[in-house]
């Protein structure tokens, strides 16, 4: 009970700082566009990169990967929480991103703040194992949605060889959870390798 309401409070912040929709806010401020009339529709940081080349996208990028790793790096360096009560505040930013209040209860597909989380909690080992993964299987499998759920199966098996942590495995299995939903489209088509097919960008 003693954490209850710390965890009430910092899976609110999460949540609140996780619906932002920086993408579309660098969109309009510096590009005068909506991205969310490019490329997928998604208020995502890959749109600014086709509204306004890498500059602005770097930007959204890297405020959407914060949205997730300053909530819990705070949460978990700063102030301590541990336990299970880790798990609904590393849900609560991707849940923001997908759900937000600022764009009508929609949003994006989350893996910058699903990222982010992995940051916020771990700091540097989770990231050299996620980023060379996801960005290697990018490049070979189709759709996008594939590449990231083996991604995520690579995440896993990380977790079970060199992090002895039950959260830990909590976080990942609500993360996949959510991404699936996110990518469902992507995951009702049958994955193929890309061969010379034009690459897909990450959403």
């Amino acid at each position: 009970m003693n954490q209850l309401l710390p965890t009430l409070l910092w899976t609110f912040f999460g949540f609140l700082l996780g619906s932002l929709p920086f993408s579309v806010w660098v969109g309009k401020l510096l590009l005068g566009k909506d991205i969310r009339q490019f490329g997928d529709k998604n208020p995502g940081a890959t749109n600014v990169l086709r509204a306004g080349g890498p500059l602005p996208f770097a930007l959204a990028l890297m405020l959407d990967i914060s949205k997730g790793a300053l909530p819990l790096g705070l949460a978990v360096h700063i102030f301590g929480v541990s336990g299970w009560a880790i798990v609904p505040i590393s849900l609560a930013p991707p849940l923001g991103h997908t759900f937000s209040p600022f764009l009508n209860w929609r949003g994006g597909k989350a893996i910058a703040a699903a990222f982010g989380v992995w940051i916020g909690i771990t700091l540097w080992m989770m990231p050299v194992i996620a980023v060379p993964l996801l960005v290697i299987l990018t490049l070979l499998i189709m759709p996008s949605g594939w590449a990231l759920m083996l991604a995520l199966v690579g995440m896993l098996a990380a977790l079970l060889i060199w992090f002895d942590d039950p959260v830990l495995l909590g976080v990942w299995a609500g993360q996949t959870l959510l991404l699936a939903w996110n990518h469902r489209a992507d995951l009702a088509e049958r994955p193929s390798l890309r061969h010379n097919k034009p690459k897909e960008k990450l959403r």
